[in-house]
């Protein structure tokens, strides 16, 4: 008997041991580079893996029979062959094509597992960073501008792009899908002092591509988010050594040089990999103020691939200086430009001229850094380890410094008393009634006397100090069953923000003109007394206007299941967060600083910081769940639905202590969402259809107005809005080298409640239910046709944005825009495996004129369409790009 039993056992033994298959092989391009990363899955289970740096697989499996193998990357064709799983060691070798299914891209943002975007339950897009490139982009706006639900206002240049996702209201910039490298922020903690993400950092050469997932799923992971995350991932060194130099011509003076290296440290047997990238560039334009846009970034990785899992550091520094465009008086009615006095229509009006401005202050001398614009200095350093502890249990973890010496120089055009251009006879008139005589002349030495019939401007100019330190880290586990059906996820995030928020603000009399010169005026009074009333450009010293130090902490714990059954997956998700955070508010007072007595108060006293403070603390928590469902229909259509509740902690600034209260009334937002859709993948016609809801209560808002001639607070809203809308992509190919592609968003957004807070005035009024959500088109769309032959490449391609009103009182409503690209290259091959690409590219391609936006500190009464002039900022003029790319 026991012979029997130990026979039948033995004979069990190997029947195991036959129905293990050894499946392994390599996955290179058309030019035998290994691809890293790659999907490797057997069709219908769980079996399957990802390549490594070689560009390698292996795995074992218990099926038998004959399966589908199918190997996918980011923009290459999908591969499958049929395998017959016989036990026998199995060779599969792979070589992908260029192109493929779009939705066959694989994901690796807000997802513990590697699936493809159609096999993922929410919204997904990405780019690769050769599309980025051949775009010439120089903003997030340029970027994003293609994504289905964004609504990207990219009028103000390189930096603080305006973002709007599915019609949540905001003033723009990244306050509901954070801006991430690598998976984690460029900032934990938003709204400290205000400042876009992307002031941290701007887009290089040294990325694999970007992806931004819209839906409630995104709150999960990580930092977590509310309605999206923008995630780019860095690129790695191989075995292969990559190196990138890009060359870039811009008309008006753009003169930019991107570069990447990559590969092995050490000898043949090293597991070591290096990556380094950045750029520097000088710059004049889009639009010439006389102020340059100059600076560097550079950064870099180090990887150490470990036995089972990886060990990688990131290290970025930054010190660029980016100009900035707000916007300026238009002509009332056609908000068309208005001519100058040299007769050329006005673009912009902030002056080279102010370069090293300075006056005395209570405190010193302050020495503004309003030729800087946008200047960001310092970087972050991010350890990333991921380790196989065995075969199901993963630990993964991410620890980030980052610290910024930042500071934002703003000007708000035309905002003064006599703030749209009028003539310097009537604007003397205004200032001095019944003086004895004037003088004006133009600053510089030369005393050249001003026509009395020239326009002149007021304009404010707002300097913002915003240094920054930010301490994060994210650390989980990811369990996966035995049966492959579940991919359990436990993990923790901690944060940790300190920031500035110190303002100085001055008004300057200048010209009506591009690049303005900047006037001085005296006169006598009707009492005969001498009277100056503007000195050096400078007609109002204002001084220190906010002197605010802020600090809040974040820690979060979520849980995730991430579950396959045959044609099923399902998503579920729980994450737990709170949030502690101090507003020390200092205190500013005025004192006489000039004791020229001829000089106005105005430009005789200063604000300053009087060394008092205020101290306000919050403290919230809150919880998101999120429930994600896919069912694949057919071999080609996937149907999927998502819902969420999630939260949004607000802007910390927004909750400015009151003397005497100590704990502030601070609670989270609570936002809704659910998605109902499809997906469809087919070798010639990727594409999708959403429909979608989100929900927003208890939003905290904080309008500013121009108020005594400064830019201050002038009321705080409580807010809820609701959003119903329709996306649908779709991507065709006609052949292996043309494809067209075309996404529509429609969205019908509303504000359901507003009470708003007075703050200058006092008191609490209901405004603006039932109306429109600011800012927000209800349609979006692009369309776009790209050739790609690996020698020649073009495209063509539009962007629209349709009319939306200017601010939540809907009493202007903007005109819908529209912007075409183009852009074409030739690759010419080199020895070895070595190309240079040259390309051209042309941004607003018919030069269109529309505005982005309106005056967004035109208070709670919102923007009025009455008068000779109308504040607003055009998008960016054309502008047309050479580019020269070298890979060796």
């Amino acid at each position: 008997m026991k012979q029997l039993l130990l026979t039948i056992a033995l004979a069990l033994s190997a029947f195991s041991a036959f129905s293990q298959t050894e499946i392994s092989g390599k996955v290179t391009d058309a030019l035998d580079m290994p691809i890293i990363g790659a999907n490797v899955i057997i069709k219908g289970s769980t079996s399957g893996t990802v390549t490594d740096f070689e560009g390698n697989f292996s795995f074992s499996t218990d099926l038998t029979g004959e399966h589908i193998i199918q190997i996918s990357y980011v923009g290459f064709e999908t591969f499958e062959k049929t395998i017959n799983c016989t036990g026998s060691d199995l060779t599969v070798n792979a070589k992908l094509n260029e192109g493929g299914n779009a939705l066959d891209t694989v994901v690796l943002t807000a997802s513990s597992t590697f699936r493809s975007q159609k096999d993922t339950p929410m919204s997904i897009s990405s780019l690769k960073q050769q599309e980025i490139t051949k775009l010439s982009a120089n903003s997030q706006a340029d970027i994003l501008r293609s994504i289905p639900g964004i609504t990207a206002e990219g009028g103000g240049g390189e930096t603080a792009t305006n973002l709007f996702v599915r019609g949540l209201p905001s003033g723009g910039q990244y306050v509901f899908n954070p801006l991430q490298y690598d998976g984690m922020p460029l900032m934990s903690t938003f709204g400290l002092n205000s400042s876009a993400h992307d002031v941290y950092a701007r887009p290089d050469i040294g990325f694999k591509g970007v992806e931004f997932v819209r839906g409630g799923a995104a709150v999960l992971y990580g930092a977590g988010s509310v309605a999206g995350i923008i995630n780019y991932t860095s690129k790695t060194g191989d075995t292969n050594e990559e190196n990138i130099i890009n060359l870039e011509y811009g008309d008006t003076g753009r003169l930019k040089t991107d570069f990447y290296s990559g590969g092995k440290l050490g000898g043949e047997d090293s597991n070591t990999y290096y990556a380094v990238t950045g750029f520097v560039r000088k710059d004049r334009g889009p639009i010439d103020t006389g102020l340059d846009t100059r600076g560097f970034q550079l950064r870099a990785n180090i990887k150490q691939k470990l036995e089972n899992g990886s060990f990688t550091i990131h290290g970025q520094f930054i010190n660029d200086r980016a100009q900035f465009f707000l916007p300026l008086p238009l002509e009332g009615g056609s908000r068309d430009r208005i001519a100058g006095n040299d007769g050329e229509d006005v673009e912009q009006l902030l002056s080279g001229e102010l370069a090293n401005t300075s006056f005395l202050t209570p405190g010193g001398v302050y020495n503004s850094p309003i030729d800087d614009g946008v200047h960001t200095k310092g970087g972050y350093l991010l350890a990333d380890f991921d380790y196989n502890l065995n075969d199901n249990l993963k630990f993964k973890s991410k620890v980030k410094y980052a610290n910024y010496q930042h500071n934002f120089a703003l000007y708000v055009g035309g905002n003064g008393t006599y703030g749209n251009p009028i003539t310097l006879n009537n604007y003397i008139a205004a200032v001095a009634p019944g003086n004895l005589g004037a003088n004006a002349t133009y600053q510089g030495g030369s005393g050249e006397q001003i026509n009395g019939n020239d326009l002149v401007i007021e304009n404010l100019h707002v300097d913002r100090l915003r240094p920054m330190t930010d301490y994060s880290g994210e650390a989980s586990l990811i369990l996966n069953s035995d049966n492959g059906n579940h991919t359990y996820t436990v993990g923790t995030f901690l944060a940790s923000t300190e920031a500035e928020d110190v303002n100085y603000q001055y008004r300057v009399l200048s010209e009506f003109n591009n690049n303005p010169r900047l006037v001085n005026l005296s006169y006598t009074d009707v009492g005969g007394a001498n009277v100056i009333y503007s000195d050096g450009g400078l007609y109002n010293r204002i001084g220190m206007t906010s002197n605010n130090f802020l600090t809040q902490s974040r820690s979060a714990f979520y849980i995730t299941d991430e579950m396959k059954f045959d044609r099923w997956r399902f998503d579920v998700g729980l994450r737990i967060e709170s949030t502690k955070g101090t507003f020390r508010k200092g205190s500013i007072e005025e004192s006489e600083v000039y004791g020229n007595t001829e000089l106005t108060s105005a430009l005789r006293n200063v604000q300053f910081a009087d060394g008092s403070f205020v101290t306000g603390e919050i403290e919230a928590t809150d919880w998101a769940l999120s429930l994600a469902g896919l069912y694949e229909l057919t071999d080609v259509t996937n149907l999927y639905a998502n819902f969420s509740r999630g939260f949004f902690f607000p802007q910390q600034r927004g909750f400015a202590p009151t003397p005497g209260i100590r704990d502030t009334n601070y609670e989270a937002e609570t936002i809704l969402q659910g998605e109902l859709g499809a997906k469809f993948g087919t070798s010639k016609f990727s594409g999708s259809a959403a429909v979608y809801y989100v929900g927003l209560s208890d939003r905290i808002r904080i309008d500013q107005a121009i108020s005594g001639g400064q830019l201050v607070d002038q009321a705080r809203s409580e807010q809820s809005t609701r959003t119903i809308g329709l996306e649908a992509t779709g991507n065709y190919r006609f052949t292996n080298d043309l494809s067209a592609s075309a996404t529509l968003t429609y969205q019908n957004h509303e504000i359901t409640t507003n009470q708003t807070e007075d703050l200058v005035n006092g008191g609490i009024v209901t405004i603006n239910e039932g109306n429109e959500i600011g800012r927000q088109p209800k349609f979006l769309g692009s369309l776009g046709l790209n050739y790609d032959n690996q020698k020649f490449d073009a495209l063509f391609s539009f962007n629209h944005t349709g009319a939306k009103f200017t601010d939540d009182s809907n009493n202007v409503e903007l005109d819908a825009i529209t912007i075409a690209r183009l852009g074409a290259g030739y690759t010419f091959e080199t020895q070895g495996n070595n190309s240079l690409r040259v390309g051209f590219s042309v941004f607003n391609l018919f030069d269109s004129a529309g505005l982005t936006e309106g005056n967004p500190r035109a208070g709670i009464a919102g923007q009025s369409g009455d008068g000779d002039f109308f504040v607003g900022r055009p998008i960016l003029p054309r502008r047309f790009f050479l580019t020269t790319t070298f890979n060796f």
